[in-house]
């Protein structure tokens, strides 16, 4: 039933006209209508019957659907009909039309506006009442009793067990006397042997002596058990029969397909056609049916046991790093004056002083809590490694300059031990070319006249050969490094790290360790342990008394390990690396020979600037405080404090 329009006819409270009110409540309930607007009952009942709007029977003249009618009110219609023809809006009447309209025709307040449909509804008497009684908060049906006899289904005469409401009584809420003194009496006949149970059945634990995890019970199965196959993947754009241009591939790409390798080449091809009925049966068809035919034979899927690990289970638990303070985390100072990469640094046995030697042709000597550089000595040559004499009374540098070795003095200390440095690198007599034998030296000291030094000239390292005293190597020596405590020799190639006893002259051990090349290597001052950094980014740890190949091998670093250094007195070790960063570690090593060491990454250290892709060439811890000092190819050296 449409909806009224108030604009076309004023209604009260009642949804009824005000002008007009035909109905009255009876006695009954019901309604009496006035019918003197009519004198002929037969129109009355013609008009009820062509006023039905019952949706049930008459479908909507509009078939636009649940659409608002406000899009439609610019426009001359208002939707379409079951035909598709447009409806015309209808002129609307004024308010003196609609009032003369009601006094001419008594039966104008029982129509109603459909403003959907574009039309007046005539209700009828019966649907009249039905609005009236709504109206009111009635039934719609005069028939219908809202409140009826309530009907006591149950019968409680005669009845054994009455339903009740009363509470439980508080005897069902105390544990029963009597059914404990059962369970103490069944107890003790239990425990006298009186009662005895029927132990199950042990069966023999029948194996096959020669079968193996395959033929257990547990994975026999009767019959052959289905197993699904792998899903293949979905095909793509590239594999319909007519795809994108950019999926066709070009004649030039086809012929360098021919020449990739078998495993390489794209295994379809896209090609285009213009229908599906043009594209001819797959080639492959039959040989593929064969292979996978072939790959179920040979091939059998099994069963396999999963197990149900929680990946975080399989983490080491390691301590806080709050615990292993103290350790290098910040950078504290910078080193500034050189004018080309820094390749190598030393720090002296006290602490105080600091040396590097860079590709600018000179050496420094900087004074670690000021960082002021306090002399500079120009080699004009590149200075590949640096190192401080480990006796603090004796301050003097060696310096590996081109092909040369210099011993020169630091000119640090006080007047005496100047003095005796002095006198320590006084040359009497140039060293002569040729022995008594008449051989030619490995090596001759001379006098530095510049520096007031000595320069042990090496005549086989123009050619990239060694000198080696006991057998030759097998590879071109790479790093090599003292014992800390014992008369041992440590000499690293590119594959292997080789361990001489100086007093035997001999090879003791040989690492293996696995790396593509090794870069650096450094000894722990226990001397039982040794780090290598390769150019593979790997830093290896071996442990001389259990094995000769890594105990652990970390991937840290990106590029190459340009260094590694172990602390002195704290449980750290460190690595720099060509990708401008320095890693420090927390190595513990324990009086155990049970309890293996401890290794816990501890910082990442960053700053340094890349320079012609290289950035961290050397590291170097203090001797008596958890700092680190960096070298860099950005011409700076850093250094880091807790």
């Amino acid at each position: 039933m449409g909806h009224a329009d108030q604009d076309r006819q004023p209604v009260n409270n009642d949804g009824l006209s005000s002008d007009d009110e035909p109905w009255s409540d009876s006695d009954e309930g019901s309604l009496s209508f006035d019918d003197s607007g009519s004198d002929d009952p037969d129109e009355d009942e013609a008009a009820a019957g062509e006023s039905d709007s019952s949706e049930d029977e008459v479908g909507p003249r509009n078939t636009v659907g649940q659409v608002p009618l406000e899009w439609y009110k610019d426009e001359e219609h208002i939707g379409y009909d079951i035909d598709g023809r447009k409806i015309k809006k209808r002129d609307r009447e004024g308010r003196i039309e609609q009032y003369l309209r009601n006094a001419d025709d008594a039966k104008n307040w029982r129509k109603i506006y459909d403003v959907y449909n574009d039309e007046e509804v005539q209700i009828t008497k019966d649907e009249a009442k039905i609005i009236s009684r709504l109206l009111k908060g009635k039934t719609p049906h005069a028939n219908v009793d809202p409140y009826p006899d309530y009907v006591d289904w149950f019968e409680y005469d005669g009845e054994g067990h009455p339903l009740s409401n009363a509470p439980e009584p508080k005897r069902r809420f105390v544990p029963s006397k009597w059914e404990q003194k059962k369970v103490v009496k069944l107890v003790r006949a239990i425990r006298n042997g009186w009662i005895k149970f029927d132990k199950p059945k042990e069966e023999p634990n029948y194996y096959l002596l020669w079968g193996d995890e395959t033929d257990t019970a547990d994975n026999k199965r009767e019959g052959l058990s289905y197993i699904p196959a792998p899903k293949p993947n979905l095909p793509g754009h590239e594999e319909s029969y007519n795809p994108s241009v950019e999926y066709i591939p070009t004649q030039e790409e086809i012929d360098s397909y021919q020449l990739m390798y078998e495993e390489d080449r794209p295994k379809f091809i896209p090609r285009r056609f213009e229908s599906l009925r043009s594209v001819p049966a797959y080639e492959k068809a039959l040989r593929e049916g064969f292979d996978r035919c072939l790959d179920l034979y040979l091939c059998p899927r099994t069963h396999k046991k999963r197990i149900n690990v929680d990946p975080e289970s399989l983490k080491p638990k390691l301590p806080s790093k709050k615990d292993l303070r103290p350790y290098p985390r910040t950078c504290y100072l910078e080193f500034k004056g050189h004018n080309g990469p820094v390749k190598s640094l030393s720090v002296e046995a006290t602490g105080q002083w600091i040396a590097s030697g860079s590709s600018d042709g000179t050496i420094r000597v900087w004074e670690v809590e000021t960082g002021r550089c306090l002399k500079v000595l120009n080699v004009g040559a590149d200075v590949h490694a640096i190192a401080w004499n480990p006796s603090p009374e004796r301050p003097i540098l060696a310096a590996i300059v081109g092909h040369d070795l210099l011993l020169l003095d630091a000119d640090v200390g006080d007047e005496e031990t100047k003095m005796r440095t002095k006198e320590l690198l006084c040359v009497d007599e140039p060293t002569p070319e040729d022995d008594a034998d008449g051989k030619k030296p490995a090596v001759r000291w001379v006098k530095h006249e510049k520096f007031d030094g000595i320069t042990l000239i090496h005549h086989k390292l123009s050619k990239k050969r060694s000198h080696h005293p006991f057998r030759k190597l097998p590879g071109l020596p790479v790093a090599a490094t003292f014992h800390p405590t014992q008369k041992m020799f440590f000499v690293a190639t590119k594959k292997f790290v080789q361990v001489y006893d100086l007093q035997k002259a001999e090879v003791v051990k040989k690492l293996e360790s696995g790396v593509r090349e090794i870069s650096s290597i450094s000894i722990h001052p226990g001397g039982d342990n040794v780090i290598v950094g390769s150019k593979d980014g790997k830093l290896c740890w071996f442990d001389t008394d259990l094995s000769t190949k890594p105990y652990k091998t970390l991937k840290t670093h990106k590029k190459d390990i340009t260094s590694v250094t172990f602390h002195r007195r704290y449980p750290l070790f460190a690595s720099s690396s060509e990708d401008c960063t320095a890693y420090v570690f927390h190595g513990m090593v324990y009086s155990d020979l049970n309890q293996n060491p401890l290794i816990v990454p501890l910082e990442i250290l960053r700053g340094h600037l890349s320079i012609d892709r290289r950035g961290v060439l050397d590291c170097k811890f203090h001797p008596r405080q958890p700092w680190l000092f960096t070298a860099g190819a950005d011409s700076v050296i850093r250094l880091y404090c807790e």
